[in-house]
């Protein structure tokens, strides 16, 4: 019997390692591919390298933002070490068998707000093309919806952290089922995937997609499957090992745990 564990919208089984499934748009998070972006020898890698960048800068945008900075100086800041880790070819230094690549990219914002950021903010602003496309308005409204009285910047970064990955997860099993004209069906049972309350019964959800109900639970069923695998080949592609992946969910969960606010 699952069980399921709910933070932040989320539902969350425990992982199935066998027969994981790995290709989705969202698996541009692996390790080969950092390593590629940071070696650069090629246009696929300059691609690589945006795609990681355009991935993970929200989660570094809350960390800056929550060390005291001001929103326009979070997206100074934010940019800045994204264009110093391109420029510096940093990404190179990453060494999968060190750990977690979320790990690694919070350590290198810190070296870089403690060495270079805060340092040169003034004299960088307005100098030289943004590392990466910055819906500032967004950043800012999502920060503040996000924010604890209790969180520290790596609280944050954590947190943020894990709901950029997770839905990346659902957005890739959502392309699946749409890919194959089921998107209807996912529309509909995603609710049973996450913590909103306007999933409804069984019942209603057969008689909303003139489905018997045994066939809806068999649908939710295979969904949550698919989900589960989908969520264990994002994280095994920013872990060290398979082995990692199960701690690595259990991470994600104390992130994503309700906290005072």
């Amino acid at each position: 019997m699952v069980t399921c564990r709910r933070a932040e919208g989320f539902c969350y089984s425990p992982p199935e390692m066998h027969g994981m499934a790995g290709g989705g748009r969202f698996a541009t998070t692996q390790w080969s591919l950092v390593l590629a972006a940071g070696l650069r020898r090629s246009a696929a890698d300059e691609d690589a390298l945006a795609r990681l960048c355009a991935l993970y800068w929200y989660p570094v945008f809350a960390f800056v933002r929550r060390r005291g900075h001001s929103t326009e100086d979070a997206e100074d800041l934010t940019q800045g070490f994204f264009a110093r880790i391109i420029e510096k070819g940093d990404l190179a230094s990453a060494d999968q068998s060190r750990g977690r690549f979320r790990s690694f990219l919070l350590s290198a914002c810190q070296h870089f707000l403690a060495n270079q950021g805060e340092r040169r903010l003034a004299r960088k602003r307005g100098g030289g093309q943004p590392a990466l496309s910055i819906d500032v308005a967004d950043a800012e409204s999502r920060y503040a919806r996000a924010l604890g009285h209790e969180d520290t910047p790596e609280v944050l970064y954590e947190r943020q952290w894990c709901l950029t990955l997770l839905a990346g997860v659902l957005e890739e099993v959502g392309d699946e089922y749409r890919s194959t004209g089921r998107e209807r069906l996912f529309d509909r049972l995603k609710p049973f995937l996450t913590a909103e309350d306007d999933g409804g019964t069984y019942a209603e959800a057969a008689r909303d997609l003139t489905m018997e109900e045994g066939a809806v639970k068999v649908a939710v069923h295979r969904l949550r499957k698919r989900y589960r695998q989908a969520l264990c080949a994002t994280v095994a592609s920013t872990v060290a090992s398979p082995d990692d992946v199960a701690d690595e969910i259990q991470c994600c969960l104390r992130a994503l745990a309700p906290r005072p606010r």
